[in-house]
């Protein structure tokens, strides 16, 4: 069973370009997927991870020449937002040209496809870490993607952005160092997960815990419903059935389960859901507002981007966002993707989506 990138012709067998390790200088700009050992690292837990390696793609100019930008990967993506699941928007002349600015992905800590994660070797056992993986937050991914900027002589963001999960940790990666970020853009993303949310993660992991892959499969099917809207699934299956008799949207929502067993991890899946369940920037900093004013004060501004539709973390939860950074003295707007999509339209929605980040990157002394 493939768990993670396919190797190709810049890939070595385990799902990443040999360049940038610790015999190599870390390599910026070169449009593939990259890897790096950062060291060891600390999680909030208190365990250390002793060698901790971070996958990663960087398209565009490098520091110094040109402003940076990080867009971080939802739920079970990957490095490779230029060439994948934001493809559309990053590239020459796109919404995030890279022409014009450098656009860093890495996969997240706790991932599957080439960080360090439940399918990395153990070095005490010498086989896959697995369900044994320390639990970790969206505060230590956060700092996990520093430690990479630091590597990487990234120190300034203009821009840091994700959707979902992504959206979680780019809040954290910028209260982490406020002074180092202009601006955060969180899509579809609460300060902290709600007790729904948290609600559906418990059903998926214990279908995960009780039945392994096949409980992967399930906990997908059941994920795909939150991620659409009534909407979408109406319009797109209806009450129709296939040849055999089934209903198209079962038909549907087992290949989204079959595919995602090919491609993913049931131990990665679980770690990362369950740094989702523990989101709450206000956690330990005196609650939200608290929390956001320390952007306020080195003038940090925030864009929250809602989704109608969205059930999951839907335009209330990030309307309230927005109104606590605002009441923390930021300059924070407020969004809204217009889509029949639901939760993922994040990942369809792309004229909108390059909108708000072309007004994100707004000010910023771009390359010619």
């Amino acid at each position: 069973m493939t768990k993670g990138p396919t190797p190709g012709p810049d890939l070595d067998p385990g799902g990443h370009s040999p360049a940038g390790t610790a015999t190599s200088p870390p390599a910026l700009g070169t449009g593939r997927l990259e890897s790096l050992s950062v060291g060891s690292f600390e999680l909030e837990s208190g365990v250390t991870l002793a060698d901790l390696t971070i996958a990663y793609r960087h398209d565009g100019p490098g520091p110094g020449s040109a402003p940076q930008v990080v867009a971080v990967h939802a739920l079970t993506g990957s490095a490779d937002a230029a060439g994948d699941w934001w493809a559309p928007l990053i590239g020459p002349g796109r919404a995030l040209d890279t022409n014009r600015v450098g656009v860093l992905c890495a996969n997240l800590l706790g991932g599957c496809y080439g960080t360090t994660g439940p399918t990395s070797l153990d070095p005490l056992t010498g086989r896959p870490f697995g369900a044994a993986f320390p639990e970790v937050s969206t505060r230590d991914q956060a700092r996990a993607q520093w430690r990479l900027l630091d590597a990487l002589s990234i120190g300034e963001l203009a821009v840091v952005t994700g959707g979902s999960l992504g959206g979680m940790v780019a809040l954290e990666i910028a209260l982490d160092r406020p002074a180092a970020v202009r601006t955060v853009v969180p899509i579809a993303a609460p300060a902290a997960t709600g007790a729904l949310a948290m609600a559906w993660n418990a059903i998926q992991l214990q279908m995960i815990e009780r039945l392994g892959d096949d409980g992967l499969a399930i906990a997908r099917q059941l994920a795909m419903t939150t991620y659409r809207s009534e909407t979408d699934l109406d319009g797109r299956f209806g009450r129709r059935l296939e040849a055999d008799g089934q209903l198209s949207i079962a038909s549907y929502l087992e290949y989204q389960g079959r595919k995602l067993v090919e491609r993913f991890d049931p131990a990665t899946y679980r770690i990362l859901v369950r740094a989702m369940d523990l989101h709450d920037i206000g956690r330990g900093r005196g609650g939200v507002v608290a929390a956001l004013a320390a952007l306020a004060t080195v003038g940090t501004r925030l864009t929250g981007l809602g989704i109608n539709g969205d059930i999951l973390y839907g335009p209330a939860q990030v309307r309230a966002l927005v109104r606590d950074a605002a009441a923390a003295g930021l300059v924070a707007t407020y969004r809204e993707l217009d889509s029949a999509k639901g939760h993922d339209a994040f990942l369809v929605e792309w004229d909108q989506l390059g909108a708000v980040l072309i007004e994100a990157l707004k000010g910023v002394a771009l390359t010619a």
